[in-house]
């Protein structure tokens, strides 16, 4: 993008090759067998990008949404299951804790985050609980100066490897009346359930967080009680912005993928790319991955510029992981047969994609925030 800094010119050209290096040859095989890439987790740490947000007195790059954008299409060319774990750990636990927590807390926590020596992970979601946050269920009681926590939160990306978790609980009988807790594994804070097995993402760890009769003292929690609505819903904007940048990652490694196909495959004598039906959707699909680019990455730089409106954000998620999946499904039918099976690339990212349309927020929950947003402006 025109707009990119020479550090994050040179941050994209790091991820970019790190990517190609530690993180595609190995998607597939994690995908089937529904492990993680720990390894190349870690070597993240030492790439300097875990806390990518966070700032540098705790180990951080000090950038910004722009610069977490291009990370997540990097590396979501590569391995989008993977990315969602980064993202995960980078802006759902190390970007909640820089932008809330205490000074102190900060330092307990963010360099080991930052380094990759902790991994980290946030309670949201539970299993009655998805779009409708803000009604959970899990109990945070007082108790003398400490809390006893109860409940179970459900979809939780990185729940069997995290050493840390970001949690809100109920503290009161409002709806709104939720508190955070940062969480130690080592402490026995929470236990982990089964893996959840998934269509896509499987490259991803995603499980439960458990609470039962937790005692955790207060210098756990994050500010004051009660205070954690307004930082959920500050939070959900960079992580819809960000998530969406895996699918743009998705979407250009679709493109990519069917032009050197169309090239290759030959069919009545010639290559399919000369067929003009192929030539219209690679050109559809090139126009459409142009534009979920230059329309993302206006939205982050805005939000680096102070602009923070979550319909912008609202936009960005509904739109781009819509039309990243359009254009995986191109991706398929370019490639015939060969796209349906596993022996290409692209029905893995097609699968992986389609999580973007519901986590961080479903497509429907996105529609409802851009058409409240608007129709109430129109209102006033």
């Amino acid at each position: 993008m025109w707009y990119f800094s020479d550090e994050e010119k040179e941050l994209q050209r790091l991820c970019r090759d790190f990517a190609e290096k530690e993180i595609a040859p190995f998607a597939e095989k994690h995908d089937t067998e529904e492990s993680f890439n720990l390894a190349a987790f870690k070597k993240m740490g030492e790439l300097g990008i875990l806390g990518i947000t966070a700032d540098p007195e705790y180990g951080g790059a000090g950038m910004g949404c722009v610069a977490a954008t291009i990370v997540m299409e990097e590396f979501g060319k590569a391995c989008p299951g993977l990315t969602l774990s980064y993202l995960a750990h980078s802006i759902l636990a190390v970007n909640n804790i820089q932008n809330n927590a205490s000074v102190e807390q900060k330092q307990k926590y963010l360099p080991k985050l930052i380094s990759g020596e902790h991994i980290g992970c946030m309670g949201m979601s539970e299993p009655e609980y998805g779009s409708d946050a803000i009604g959970m269920q899990t109990q945070a009681k007082q108790n003398g100066d400490d809390y006893i926590l109860n409940g179970t939160k459900m979809w939780i990306t990185n729940a069997a490897y995290a050493d840390i978790a970001y949690v809100y609980a109920r503290t009161g009988k409002e709806k709104k009346n939720l508190s955070t807790f940062i969480l130690e594994k080592e402490k026995n804070h929470f236990t982990t359930g089964n893996p959840i097995h998934k269509m896509g993402m499987r490259s991803s760890p995603t499980g439960e967080l458990i609470f039962e009769d937790v005692n955790v003292a207060a210098e756990h929690r994050v500010g004051e009680e009660g205070s954690s609505v307004s930082h959920m819903m500050a939070n959900l904007d960079i992580e819809r912005i960000t998530i969406a940048g895996i699918s743009l990652g998705v979407a250009q490694a679709c493109l990519d993928h069917s032009v050197k196909y169309a090239g290759e495959r030959k069919q009545f004598g010639k290559a399919i790319g000369q067929f003009q039906m192929i030539q219209r959707m690679i050109a559809e699909m090139a126009t459409k991955t142009s534009m979920m680019r230059n329309t993302l990455y206006n939205i982050a730089y805005q939000y680096d510029q102070g602009e923070r409106d979550s319909i912008h954000a609202a936009i960005a998620k509904l739109g781009i992981p819509q039309m990243a999946t359009e254009v995986a499904l191109d991706a398929i039918q370019v490639h015939g047969g060969y796209g349906y099976s596993r022996e290409f690339p692209v029905e893995r990212l097609m699968r992986d994609n389609k999580l973007n349309e519901i986590g961080a927020g479903t497509n429907e929950v996105m529609v409802l925030i851009i058409a409240k947003n608007l129709l109430g402006k129109f209102k006033q």
